[in-house]
């Protein structure tokens, strides 16, 4: 099987939602001397193509869901065997669901597509204390902080967040992002936070632009 059929089939079992057909062809990638690195680019722009088709409702979130999965499980077969020196960086998010919030959804998606758009995402998971989120971005030297609220009463801790970043004067060193189904721009400008994903498509952007913006390119 040639370089460009295992190209082929990664895209058609991505675009397919099928995770065992994804995982089945990354391991075929590997077996045949396929470079991980661009067998891994080939996934993220199956995504980002997947993602464009769900912010122009051609797809919708279970689908979206599917393909998350399917993501996830070929990019770990295909990460596990590329140096760590040679994995790109964008740079490094910690990302989590805020404190009172236990919905995980949105989060992975996220997750998932910021990871398969070069970044070190470092997922610490629900119910996320500000301080938590303060440690971990110090810990694994973050660049972006991304906090998650699925309900309208969990939204005053992402505020929580930034004030506590703010008292604890490490706010300059991070750029925050918020997100959730109830969230809105506006909401993300009045608490303070540097940006704002509507959806997974929008937050690697805001993630982008962010990092951009921090290296002053």
């Amino acid at each position: 099987m040639s370089k460009e059929e295992i190209f082929r089939k990664l895209r058609a079992n991505l675009l397919n939602y099928d995770q065992q057909g994804t995982e089945k062809a990354a391991k075929e990638a590997i077996d045949k001397g396929v470079s991980p690195l661009e067998a891994v680019n080939v996934l993220s722009e199956t995504a980002r193509e997947l993602g464009d088709k769900f912010g122009r409702f051609e797809i919708f979130l279970p689908e979206l869901m599917m393909a998350a999965d399917a993501l996830t499980a070929g990019v770990n077969v295909l990460r596990a065997a590329i140096p760590e020196k040679e994995i790109p960086k964008a740079g490094i998010v910690v990302i989590g669901t805020v404190k009172g919030d236990m919905h995980s959804i949105g989060k992975n998606i996220v997750a998932t597509m910021l990871t398969a758009s070069g970044f070190y995402v470092q997922d610490i998971g629900e119910d996320v204390a500000a301080s938590t989120f303060a440690d971990a971005a110090e810990k694994y030297g973050a660049d972006i902080v991304a906090a998650s609220a699925l309900m309208t009463t969990s939204m005053p801790m992402q505020k929580e967040i930034v004030d506590y970043f703010e008292g604890t004067e490490i706010r300059e060193r991070y750029r925050i992002i918020v997100g959730g189904a109830p969230v809105t721009g506006e909401y993300a400008q009045e608490i303070g936070a540097d940006g704002y994903g509507a959806d997974a498509v929008k937050a690697v952007e805001v993630a982008m632009n962010l990092i951009g913006k921090k290296e002053g390119k």
